[in-house]
């Protein structure tokens, strides 16, 4: 039958403590211990152990090589026991622990990248992992809890099962090329981007935004043109640059600096852009520390 140990951490403190100072009251004063409950410790860690620790006489105490041996796993065993103590409290107040995000494109263009700076900077020891995707594959991960949070564009869709926030706006400008002739406009009419030929979102992929652009163009009284599809803005200004047509895209595009394309406002009606934090339910009451100290990052809408 096999016999439960009973020793504890602070025994292990009480024979380190001896063992370094080899005498039993300046060993007591560290520990702030009067000196005989510490010998009487002492004596029962020694029956624990089946040995005796520390050879003793009324000149000096010594250890015995038992109790060398059994010193250089006392202090291991503390040090690990500190290690643990230390990582759960690193990741109780945040300063460790992991983060995965995911984000749609627009969300980094727009403001994430400027909050994955500053969380980098004063959070080092959390594992911050962020994986772009769509927003109906956010949708499914944060369902399945692979991901604690997720940047998704929002508009209207099912989010049944997560809760969320919208964390930021912009709207569409127009995207042409630097001859085109709506360049020497401030603000382009979107009753005369309408007569363009246009690269929109694929309808296959984003059926709600390429609806949404066809609303809105046919609401000048214009049918449009729909040159192209692109999937991404990337290839949408790259085929603007190439005078395959004008585009409608995110006015964050404006980081990127495309050669070959021109940025301008449109006036007219267009959907705007809202880009919402969403979360299993119950996430943004109280979230994780290191998404919570990440959120600090975001000025309010």
């Amino acid at each position: 039958m096999y016999q439960i140990s009973i020793m504890e951490l602070r025994h292990l403190r009480y024979f380190t403590a001896v063992a370094e100072e080899l005498h039993f009251g300046r060993a007591a004063a560290r520990l702030h211990l009067a000196q005989p409950p510490l010998s009487q410790q002492i004596r029962a860690l020694e029956a624990e152990v089946g040995a005796e620790l520390f050879a003793r006489t009324s000149r000096k105490v010594a250890l015995t090589p038992a109790g060398l041996a059994f010193l250089e796993h006392a202090r291991a065993a503390l040090e690990r026991a500190d290690a643990a103590l230390e990582a759960a409290r690193s990741v109780a107040d945040g300063r460790a622990g992991r983060l995965d995000l995911g984000f749609v494109n627009p969300a980094m263009d727009g403001f994430l990248s400027r909050v994955v700076a500053g969380f980098r900077r004063d959070h080092p020891g959390v594992a911050l992992t962020l994986c772009e995707m769509s927003s109906p594959a956010q949708v499914d991960e944060l369902r399945a809890g692979t991901l604690h949070a997720g940047f998704i564009r929002y508009a209207g869709q099912d989010l049944r099962g997560l809760e969320f926030r919208v964390v930021h706006r912009e709207p569409y400008v127009a995207a042409l090329p630097p001859d085109h002739p709506l360049v020497r406009r401030k603000r382009v009419p979107l009753a005369l981007l309408a007569r363009e030929p246009l690269i929109l979102a694929p309808r296959a992929v984003m059926p709600g935004l390429h609806a949404a652009m066809l609303a809105a163009l046919r609401a000048t009284g214009h049918e449009p043109n729909v040159a192209q599809e692109a999937l991404s803005k990337h290839t949408t200004l790259s085929l603007v640059a190439a005078r395959l047509g004008l585009a409608l895209v995110p006015a964050s595009c404006a980081a990127w600096r495309r050669r070959g394309v021109v940025l301008r406002e449109v006036d007219g009606e267009l959907p705007v852009i809202e880009l919402a934090l969403a979360c299993p339910a119950g996430t943004l009451t109280d979230p994780p520390q290191p998404l919570r100290q990440f959120l600090q990052g975001f000025a309010p809408l």
